[in-house]
């Protein structure tokens, strides 16, 4: 007696069905990837992010996350990024 046909497990890096929601800013953006480094994400906003910025991960409820430009992010759909100055000079004193 023959087996029925499996059907393969998808592929990990094989994109789901629709693209998933993430917002950079505040600015909405569509991907079809599974995961995207930090500079991937950086090249979603147009002009790219600078290194002048850095990228932090929206963590609800904890301390943000800051993501380097070679760090694997996992997509998941609502997933929230926003940038800040990479170095912030709180300027000279002045008498």
């Amino acid at each position: 007696m023959s087996q029925p046909d499996q059907h393969p497990a998808p592929h990990p890096d094989k994109p789901k069905d629709h693209p998933y929601t993430i917002k950079i800013d505040r600015t909405v953006y569509k991907v079809d990837a599974e995961q995207m480094t930090g500079l991937q994400l950086r090249q979603l906003s147009n002009p790219p992010i600078g290194a002048d910025r850095d990228l932090f991960e929206v963590v609800p409820g904890g301390s943000d996350v800051k993501i380097f430009d070679e760090q694997a992010v996992q997509m998941r759909d609502g997933l929230r990024f926003f940038t800040a100055p990479a170095q912030i000079n709180p300027g000279a004193y002045k008498e």
